[in-house]
């Protein structure tokens, strides 16, 4: 978790500004707003984390949009200084050892270097760790979307499911469990295109 959100902060102190406004393959969210919502839930403890989920009446969207809003003032400056700050995990990011807050972290990486065009290698122990955390997590409906499908990595060993197979690099089935649209077509095998038609891709 550390590792992968100090790789982020590098990467973001590598980006022009104009860079912090641009599209994220998060809709509607920035680089900048993507940044934000990475490390949005490090401060709230259990009861901010309550009254933002009851502000938010219980929908993911509306509570990642009340978590974000506090931040709608920083700058890209302020936001990298807070991400540096917040390199160990706390909150909720902390929890499952940190799990949480790793796939959370690497995933949002992912969508902006896929955004940017500016990919990169991933260690494997952060993507096969990331990989198992999301096949449970509900925020990210992952055990939604693979339900009836075995997914198998071709750069590293990791499987997982029950199904037709799908095939491809093992970030492309990450960033596809966590329903980003278009990645599905990197990848493969007969149980594709049921896969393709759970995340619109």
């Amino acid at each position: 978790m550390r590792e992968e959100r100090a790789d982020f902060a590098a990467f973001l102190a590598t980006l022009p500004a104009e860079q912090w406004l641009a599209p994220t393959l998060c809709p509607q969210w920035r680089v900048r707003d993507v940044v934000a919502h990475v490390i949005s839930y490090d401060d709230l403890h259990a009861r901010s984390l309550l009254t933002l989920a009851a502000r938010g009446r219980f929908r993911v969207s509306r509570i990642n949009a009340a978590a974000l809003a506090r931040y709608g003032t920083r700058s890209p400056q302020q936001l990298l200084a807070l991400l540096t700050d917040h390199l160990q995990p706390r909150g909720l990011p902390a929890a499952l050892g940190g799990r949480v807050g790793l796939v959370e972290t690497l995933i949002h990486h992912q969508d902006i270097r896929r955004a940017l065009g500016q990919p990169r290698p991933i260690p494997a122990e952060r993507l096969r760790r990331a990989l198992r955390v999301a096949l449970i997590a509900p925020d990210i409906a992952g055990p939604w979307r693979i339900r009836g499908i075995r997914l198998v990595a071709t750069d590293l060993r990791f499987s997982a499911g029950v199904g037709p197979e799908v095939r491809g690099a093992a970030e492309g089935l990450l960033m596809t469990i966590a329903g980003r649209r278009g990645v599905v077509s990197e990848l493969s095998g007969p149980g594709q295109r049921k896969l393709a038609g759970r995340t619109g891709g």
